[in-house]
């Protein structure tokens, strides 16, 4: 298949473009760099040994996008565009709302214009909102979202599912991700943050590597083993495999499917620090600072049914994930 990848330029994109070409896809990207680099795409064609179409461009720009479909035969979109950080949705709700909504309206409607109708959505488990239970399984109800950037998400699922019902020719898989971190074990690309990371790892890595005085640590008050937030930490070249194997959802005609990406297993901040300092023998001072507006205490999820579905699983441990971000740090202490 050719696939579109928007956002394709950022860290989960830069990575699935690699998994797609293993498994013998053609790729084009579309991104405006506002929070990714054209340099991982050049990263990306040393590890593929060829460079992808790219064109530098906004999602919301209509005009920009018929370009695209009418140069290139488009047989399915993935979409990774759109603003990500929890903290600054919660800061900047309109920007998110306006950047994430309409990028997905022009994205669907140039789409419809030229018959493509294969769709497979970059969810969030945020969407589960404070979860009704643990762990989380497609079949969990949808929470209150607890941020703007997870109401997107939640939004757009429900725009996604009413586009579906209304024209059954419509492909969408909707992929609800866990938590990627991580990095390819080449070590040439990786997640790559502008300024302060909002994520836990790039603050890991960050801190390990002198960029960072220390890690903050996010309430240690909350209902966990040990008072830290518990998350499902999923490898992001295993999320990136995840998203072929969408496709073989698409290539049956699944009209409309939803899939955890996650591995099943909870791990603590606490817990990702001493995972990264033994895998890789460097110490990551940390101090505790108060909750952070929009957290849950604890989020990880059953991944049986992409299994069951898909055949995928995910393969690397939490120490491998540890190790790989680091090797990608240590080899770019500035990022790209």
């Amino acid at each position: 298949m050719n696939i579109l990848l928007t956002g394709g330029a950022g860290y989960i994109g830069s990575h699935t473009i690699v998994e797609l070409d293993k498994a013998g896809h053609s790729v084009v990207v579309v991104d405006n760099l506002v929070n990714s680099s054209e340099e991982s795409l050049n990263r990306v064609a040393k590890i593929i040994g060829k460079q992808v179409p790219f064109v530098k461009a906004d999602v919301r720009d209509a005009v920009s996008m018929n370009a695209i479909f009418d140069k290139y035969k488009i047989d399915a979109v993935i979409n990774f565009a759109g603003l990500k950080a929890v903290g600054e949705s919660v800061a900047k709700p309109l920007e998110y709302y306006e950047n994430n909504m309409n990028a997905c309206f022009v994205l669907l409607n140039v789409m419809r214009k030229h018959n493509c109708k294969n769709f497979i959505f970059s969810s969030s488990a945020t969407v589960y909102g404070d979860p009704a239970i643990i762990p989380i399984t497609e079949e969990c109800p949808k929470g209150e979202c607890t941020n703007p950037y997870g109401k997107t998400k939640s939004m757009l699922e429900e725009v996604l599912i009413d586009l579906q019902k209304a024209d059954p020719e419509w492909n969408i898989v909707l992929l609800r991700y866990f938590n990627p971190i991580g990095a390819h074990e080449s070590g040439l690309i990786g997640e790559n943050p502008n300024g302060i990371p909002n994520n836990l790892m790039p603050y890991i890595t960050q801190t390990a590597v002198g960029l960072r005085k220390e890690l903050g640590v996010f309430g240690n008050d909350y209902d966990t083993p040990d008072g830290t937030g518990v998350r499902d930490y999923i490898h992001v070249c295993d999320l990136a495999a995840g998203h072929v194997c969408a496709l073989q959802a698409i290539d049956r005609k699944c009209g409309l499917a939803i899939y955890n990406l996650g591995t099943g297993h909870g791990y603590s901040v606490l817990d990702v620090v001493r995972a990264f300092e033994k895998a890789n023998g460097v110490k990551v001072p940390y101090s505790i600072k108060p909750r952070r507006a929009g957290d849950i205490a604890t989020c990880y999820c059953n991944p049986a049914k992409a299994k069951a579905e898909l055949g995928w699983e995910a393969k690397y441990g939490i120490e491998e994930m540890c190790r790989d971000a680091w090797n990608f740090q240590k080899n770019n202490p500035e990022g790209y």
